[in-house]
């Protein structure tokens, strides 16, 4: 979806440059463009009439302000227009509740309800400071409460246990029961989900929530559903009381469609979205930064957000310590390189919340290649001893062989790695002292700059 309604808003950019008023005509050409990304990418048809009609309403006869093009007035219309149909804002989680705070959640089966409720208590442990609890009254899938109980431990939180023969309702108010008992602030209810909807399943589910009176209850939606996921929406909206909605499988190739028409449908707001399959794959939902990252805008708070979660701050200054101290740079420094990067999320997930421009520009890079390259370069170092790491200049011919073995690679890619740490070395061997500032005066000049570790 992304790319399709950033090119056609792009090029309308470009045609309307020049024309000092937004027309009828004009408008209509552009939202016949979006109309038709919006239909690709799966929104519900009453959804983009909808969408359609205010975006008109609002465009025509608006004067441009400033520098900006009537193409570019428009696609800030667009851009309000699209945050607004997806919520306008954040909705964060409500818990504010007499402990325990109950979470139900609901959805069909392989929407990823078990991940995410796993994924949601990691984010309740390390966002909210919370104590939780999770229990599953999935009795018809198999290995469904063995899958929670493991996802569960990843996430760090208390798992209740259940058996296929007890009953959703009775498991439920046992773990409730517990949860009251030992104090926990959030207990995380994974329900069962079906192939499609059925009246048993709204049955059960009913009888769960009257039971057990969940402060939220959220609807988990697969994104990559298209206009399944407003029926399904639909369907769970007229049995339950949906207080918020989880979009999973973002990452994925989907048309994103269910972003913009489950909102509508269902007039609960979007509280998270699923990123990754990883345990910590799952971030707050804000509609005006989705929307920047539909119209090609990127999402740069993100990725500033991303980066400085991921980077361990005393391993950076330690390490600007010992450059500023003129201690040798090491291969040990060099993994500790490698490694931030990958605790950030990797090349393809930061490249994820850059603007369409500059992601199309490095693009050009083999991100799968590049991913592996940096494994390879891991490998290489993990192969070699504590000695080698601290003292590289020892690394001869015999080591090269023994260390290629090691690690699965040939002789060349070993050299190939050392030739770019000793660019890097040399390179912050340049930053000693005032040597930054000088550096950072030529780089200007400099074509050849060596090649960083990621």
């Amino acid at each position: 979806m992304a790319s399709s309604l950033t090119d056609k808003l792009s090029r309308l950019v470009k045609e309307m440059r020049g024309q000092a008023r937004i027309t009828e005509s004009n408008v209509t050409d552009m939202l016949r463009e979006v109309r038709m990304a919006l239909l690709e990418a799966d929104v519900a048809l009453p959804v983009v009439r909808d969408f359609i009609a205010r975006v008109k309403d609002k465009a025509l006869g608006q004067e441009v302000l400033g520098s900006l093009s009537p193409g570019q007035t428009l696609v800030g219309i667009v851009n309000q227009e699209l945050a607004a149909t997806m919520g306008d804002g954040i909705s964060d989680i409500n818990l504010a509740a007499q402990p325990p705070a109950v979470i139900l959640m609901a959805g069909l089966q392989g929407a990823g309800k078990t991940t995410t409720t796993a994924k949601l208590a990691k984010h309740l442990i390390e966002k909210r400071r919370k104590k939780v609890l999770t229990v599953s009254g999935d009795v018809y899938r198999p290995a469904a409460i063995e899958q929670l109980k493991t996802v569960t431990a990843q996430a760090g939180a208390e798992w209740f246990p259940s058996t296929p023969d007890q009953k959703p309702v009775d498991i439920g108010l046992a773990a409730l029961d517990y949860a009251r008992k030992h104090f926990f602030d959030v207990l995380l209810v994974d329900t069962a989900g079906r192939l499609a909807i059925d009246e048993a399943l709204m049955l059960e589910i009913k009888a769960l929530h009257a039971a057990l009176n969940p402060v939220e209850t959220l609807f988990v939606v697969d994104a990559m559903q298209g206009q399944d996921a407003v029926n399904t929406a639909r369907a769970f909206k007229e049995a339950l009381p949906l207080t918020g909605i989880i979009l999973t499988k973002t990452d994925g190739d989907s048309r994103g469609g269910a972003a913009l028409s489950v909102r509508q449908v269902t007039g609960a707001p979007i509280k998270f979205a699923g990123t990754s399959e990883k345990i910590d794959g799952l971030e707050v939902f804000d509609a005006q930064r989705h929307a920047g990252r539909i119209l090609g805008m990127g999402d740069i708070l993100a990725l500033v957000e991303q980066v400085t979660a991921g980077v361990d701050m005393a391993a950076a200054q330690k390490l600007a310590a010992k450059v500023k101290s003129g201690a040798s740079f090491d291969l040990n420094d060099f993994l500790g390189q490698i490694q931030q990067m990958k605790q950030m999320g990797g090349l393809s997930s930061l490249m994820d919340k850059l603007p369409a421009a500059m992601a199309a520009k490095a693009g050009q890079v083999d991100m799968v290649r590049a991913e592996k390259d940096i494994k390879r370069k891991e490998g290489i170092i993990y192969s070699m001893t504590p000695l080698e790491r601290s003292k590289p200049d020892i690394i001869k011919a015999t080591r090269k062989r023994r260390i290629a073995t090691g690690a699965g690679v040939q002789v060349q890619d070993v050299n190939r790695m050392l030739k770019e740490f000793e660019q890097m070395q040399e390179m912050m061997k340049k930053m000693k002292g005032g040597g930054m500032m000088k550096m950072m005066k030529r780089m200007g000049g400099m074509k050849g700059m060596p090649r960083m570790p990621f």
